[in-house]
């Protein structure tokens, strides 16, 4: 009953004889899911403040500082006298907002809002003050997890909604400190769930509560007090809240917390397939009814797609009877699974529905990365590489499914260098031979003769030849 009168406007207030009111009013026929539309003045002007005294204590400020480095311009006497400036170092602050999301002291907030801090201050909201650290953060998903020490003591938190029970015209509060001004409350409604055009990762709730800069990282919260999303971006040309603002649905920042707090990073599940959305032409060639989906395109081999069943050319359509409607809400849903979860998917092959069970799992460091540095009188001397594996790729932004030798690092003023070899270029051929580990690459530079040193770089897709314009010194 209490979420039935909290769904009619977010109110437990009973001002008289309002009560026996609503209970005879035979216009107010109350759905099963607890969803109304106000029918008289007094519905209307009932308040969100229970809510929001519930709520707010939960949210916190998130000050940031680091420490810019910035070269100063030469005036005509100075380089006249051939004198150059100091470099100047400044301080450059940064706020948002947070979420106490367990009362030991765990914080979600937006990556981008803790994003290079050197120092990382959390203000409650009876102004106390406590040093943070980051656990955990995923700049795709936008999402980090702070740690403060309460000595023991226990904050407020909110509770993560955790039933998905959130429709297109549901009532929501943003909490946050837009501009610096001081926690503030807006109210609005859900405008749109699942909107993938953001990011290429989340799926995010579009609500039309006033968001503004310094909202990032508050809390999106339903009329039951519960945390239905971490407030993220905005859209406007102006800087202001035009009424479009974006949040991190809460299944998403449920799994990052629980994934930072037991393994010390968020992980995101795989299941080794490279998908692409199913266009109006594409799906007329596959015979579906409309647009619907992510095709694959690619699988990896061994991978938990592969020994699932799934081929290239299934369309997924849903996961855990979760729709899929493009490749970014296949990777969203993927991100909200367990890893080791075993997932129900419906996919779409040879015109018919066929179901699977893949096993949702972390991306696997195979080949083992054995990262060396490359040492000698050859061409590549100074170059540190590495075997690259999905997890790898997962680690440093790249692309999982590519495979190869892969250059990590150059040193500067090394012959690798002075060959305009650079960090991200894949070593695919030297001489004859194609390279399939770092250990063969180290072998093979070590034995080879100077007329063998053709050396082929595949670099942002375009193999060609490295140019030798340089060998280490001999001592």
């Amino acid at each position: 009953m209490k979420k039935q009168i909290l769904s009619l406007l977010g109110s437990v207030l009973v001002l008289g004889g309002a009560g026996t009111a609503l209970a005879k009013d035979p216009l107010l026929s109350i759905p099963s899911d607890g969803r109304v539309v106000p029918s008289s003045n007094m519905q209307v002007q009932l308040s969100y403040s229970p809510v929001v005294k519930q709520t707010a204590p939960a949210v916190v400020n998130v000050f940031t500082s680091r420490t810019v480095v910035r070269r100063s311009r030469s005036s005509f006497f100075d380089e006249m006298f051939g004198m150059r400036r100091a470099p100047q170092e400044r301080t450059e602050s940064s706020l948002g907002s947070g979420v106490i999301v367990r009362d030991t002291g765990i914080i979600v907030t937006n990556a981008h809002v803790v994003k290079g801090a050197e120092e990382l201050k959390i203000v409650l909201n009876d102004r106390r003050e406590f040093e943070a650290e980051v656990i955990a953060q995923d700049e795709d998903i936008d999402i980090a997890v702070l740690k403060i020490d309460t000595k023991g003591e226990r904050l407020p938190s909110l509770a993560i909604q955790g039933d998905g029970d959130l429709e297109i015209g549901d009532i929501v509060l943003a909490i946050g400190n837009p501009f610096g001004v001081g926690q503030t409350v807006t109210s609005g409604i859900v405008s749109a769930l699942g909107r993938t055009n953001v990011t290429d990762t989340s799926s995010f709730i579009q609500t039309d509560a006033a968001v503004n800069p310094g909202n990032s990282g508050g809390a999106l919260v339903n009329l039951s007090g519960e945390l239905i999303g971490v407030n993220t971006a905005i859209f406007s040309r102006s800087g202001g809240s035009n009424g479009i603002g974006f949040a991190i649905p809460s299944e998403l920042v449920s799994r990052a917390v629980d994934s930072a707090i037991s393994e010390g990073r968020i992980v995101r599940p795989w299941i080794g397939a490279r998908t692409n959305a199913v266009d109006a032409t594409m799906a007329a060639a596959l015979g579906l009814d409309r647009s619907k989906g992510a095709v694959i395109n690619d699988i990896y081999p061994r991978g938990p797609a592969d020994k699932a069943g799934l081929e290239k050319g299934d369309v997924i359509l849903s996961i855990e009877g979760t729709e899929v409607n493009d490749d970014s809400g296949l990777r969203f849903k993927l991100a909200t699974l367990k890893r080791g979860q075993n997932a129900k998917v419906k996919i779409w092959r040879d015109g018919r529905e066929r179901s699977y069970t893949v096993r949702a799992d972390t991306p696997q460091e195979t080949p083992k990365r054995d990262e060396r540095k490359l040492e000698g009188y050859h061409p590549l001397d100074g170059a540190v590489v590495v075997n690259m594996s999905p997890a790898l790729g997962e680690e440093l932004g790249f692309d999982p499914y590519v495979q190869g030798v892969m250059v990590l690092k150059v040193e500067r003023g090394s012959a690798a260098n002075y060959n305009r070899l650079r960090p991200g270029d894949f070593i695919v051929g030297i001489g004859g031979d194609d390279i399939s580990s770092t250990r063969q690459l180290d072998a093979l530079l070590l034995s080879a003769n100077e007329e063998d040193w053709d050396i082929s770089v595949d670099r942002n897709g375009r193999i060609g030849v490295l140019p030798v314009r340089y060998l280490p010194r001999t001592n």
